[in-house]
This record gives structure tokens, C-alpha cells and sequence, in this order.
């Protein structure tokens, strides 16, 4: 933040709130509040404390964000906990979700799903997005209530037409798929999945890739599902990256076929353990395609114990691939890799 923070005769507290509640508007208990520098985090903390000392409901709840996420202040359950209930208890919606939140997934606080029912209801009854979202989840696996479809899809519905990314998404495969208390209907899957993915929620972006690559619910346009599902997988989403690293390796919808980016893109989702990722991956390095050109970069990274680079350097071993192919060499780089918990690797080895 360009401007720093300060507490003076010049700010009134409704100037600092305004600051404040712009510095931390991004905050939610799944979002940290990302400072620019630890010493501009620790300015915040500072007034946050005093406000929320106060009594100030609002700054309570963003304190104990703060406390959640360890921005300015060391990481602590409890303290946040503490803070999130004194919020919660004067009725701040947001200190009410995120005290939910807390119960439902048992974070400084024993787990506790009808505490987490609570809480949510309050939060959500004073039209807080993200405690509807919550609470619908609650209703659809009958955690802390009955299971009851209807309240579940009333919920998520009202979070998802406040723009809750994850319960647009939600909702979306609710369509998708068919569900009790929603007709199958891939027009409004594909709707709200296009809400949710323009928000940059990644499941949502594959999902919509999806839709576009079969067809379902818009027109069919490879070009799209490519552009969507290249979304998702910059993210880190290890189906996307597998289904990315197909489209490279068939080398037909929307992209041409290349090897290297295929492999590039298996490696990825391979690292994160999806099973197909890893097993196609395999198939081309046993084929003696998708490996590096030169292994002086790989070798230096596996020699300081990489266990990606280990388990590439395997494979070149084992295909002859700018080495000179050597089974036993192929072997024990494996192995590293797989000594260190690296799927592919402990994969392969036990195929071998």
C-alpha cells in the first residue's frame, strides 16, 4: 500500500475504517490480506488492535484474520477464534461465518458441526454469501442438520446470486449433473460455471472447458475450452493440466501437437499426484518423447536433490535419451525420487 496507515489527530475513526476496510476489503477467512511488506502488515495489525479492542465488531473479525493468517502477528487458532467470537457475538456476519468456519473444520476450536450450523444461520440469515454457502454445503450432507436438498440448493442459490464463486460453481454442476430438487438442464450449468470461472475460480474454468469442448449447454468451440482450461492449469489445477497435456500429446482440439508441452503439462499434474498425469507421462518417456534436450540443467537439479528433475533424469537413463541408456543408473534416480515421496517415481519403480 502506497500510503501507509497512520493513527493521528488527523484520522477520525471513520477515516481509519475507510482505510482500513479498503486495505483489508479482499479478506475472508479463505483469502489472506497480502501486505506489501511485513512492516506495512504489522502497521495495520497495530490499528486494527486498538480498534478492535474498543470494541469495534468489524475490526474484531478482521484481527482475527489477521491472527489466522499470521499477517503481522504470528500465526494463532486460538487467539483468532477468540476474536472471531467477540465479533460474532455482537452480531458482525462476518465474525459469524468465519466463527462457523472454525467449528466446521475444527480449527482452534474442537470440531463441531452443530456449532458450525449455528453460526453459519446467523451469518446467512443477514444475507452473508459466504455463511450461505456454508450452510447449504451443511444441508447437503446433512452435517449438523437433517439432510435436506431443498434447504441445500435455497442456500447456495442465494450465495451463488450474490456472486459466491464457489457456490456458483456449486450449483452449476448441481445442473450439470442432475439433481433431486434441480432439473438436468446444461444451459444453466454452463451459465453459472461462466460466472463463477470469470471470477477466476479454477474448478469452475475447467468445468466450462468442458462444456465448450463437448458441446454441452453453447456451441461447441475447441479454441474456448482450450483458452479456459489453460486458465485452470496456470492455476495449478492438476485435471486441467492433465487434460491440457492431452490436448498436446493427441495434438488435435484446438492445439498442435507438441510433445514437449505435453509433457511439460503431465509433469505438472504428475507432481501433484493425479494418476493419469503420471501414467501418460510414463508412456511418452518410455517412447522417448516429451525429455529434455540437454540433461546438464536436469543433472545439476537432481544432483541437489529435485525429485522432478531425479525422476526425469531416470527416465533419460532408462530410454538412451541424450545419455547412454543404462538401466541400473535409470534405477537409482528413480529411486531418490521416490525416497523423497515423489509419486511418478515410486510409480515407475514399482513398474520396473
Amino acid at each position: 500500500m502506497k500510503n501507509r496507515i497512520r493513527l493521528n489527530k488527523k484520522n477520525s475513526i471513520g477515516n481509519i475504517r475507510l482505510k482500513l476496510l479498503g486495505f483489508l476489503a479482499c479478506c475472508t477467512l479463505g483469502i489472506s490480506a497480502m501486505a506489501q511488506d511485513i512492516n506495512e502488515a504489522e502497521q495495520a495489525f497495530g490499528i486494527l488492535a486498538v480498534l478492535a479492542e474498543q470494541g469495534h465488531a468489524d475490526f474484531q473479525n478482521y484481527l482475527g484474520i489477521m491472527y489466522f493468517h499470521g499477517d503481522g502477528v504470528p500465526t494463532d487458532s486460538e487467539e483468532a477464534m477468540r476474536w472471531f467470537r467477540m465479533a460474532a457475538e455482537q452480531g458482525d456476519a462476518g465474525g459469524q461465518r468465519n466463527l462457523g468456519l472454525m467449528y466446521d473444520l475444527g480449527w482452534g476450536v474442537p470440531q463441531d458441526d452443530e456449532e458450525a450450523v449455528r453460526w453459519y444461520r446467523m451469518a446467512a440469515e443477514q444475507g452473508h454469501a459466504g455463511a450461505q454457502y456454508g450452510l447449504g454445503w451443511m444441508y447437503n450432507w446433512g452435517n449438523g442438520v437433517p439432510q435436506d436438498d431443498e434447504e441445500a440448493a435455497r442456500w447456495l442459490r442465494m450465495a451463488a446470486e450474490q456472486g459466491d464463486a464457489v457456490a456458483q460453481h456449486i450449483l452449476g454442476s448441481m445442473y450439470e449433473g442432475g439433481h433431486d430438487v434441480l432439473p438436468q438442464d446444461d444451459e444453466e450449468a454452463a451459465r453459472w460455471f461462466r460466472m463463477a470461472a470469470e471470477q477466476g475460480y479454477a474448478l469452475a474454468q475447467s468445468d466450462l472447458a468442458g462444456m465448450y469442448f463437448w458441446g454441452r449447454g453453447l456451441p461447441q468451440d475447441y479454441e474456448e475450452a482450450v483458452r479456459w482450461n489453460r486458465m485452470a492449469a496456470e492455476q495449478g489445477y492438476a485435471p486441467a493440466q492433465y487434460s491440457l497435456g492431452l490436448m498436446y500429446d493427441l495434438g488435435r482440439e484446438g492445439v498442435p501437437q507438441d510433445d514437449e508441452e505435453a509433457a511439460r503439462w503431465y509433469r505438472m499434474a504428475a507432481e501433484q499426484g493425479y494418476f493419469n498425469a503420471q501414467a501418460d507421462l510414463g508412456r511418452l518417456y518410455i517412447n522417448g518423447h516429451g525429455l529434455p534436450q540437454d540433461d546438464e540443467e536436469i543433472r545439476m537439479a537432481a544432483e541437489q536433490g529435485d525429485a522432478g528433475a531425479q525422476h526425469i533424469l531416470g527416465w533419460m537413463y532408462y530410454v538412451g535419451d541424450v545419455v547412454p541408456q543404462d538401466y541400473e543408473e535409470a534405477v537409482r534416480w528413480f529411486r531418490m525420487a521416490a525416497e523423497q515421496g515423489y509419486a511418478p517415481a515410486q510409480y515407475d519403480l514399482g513398474r520396473m
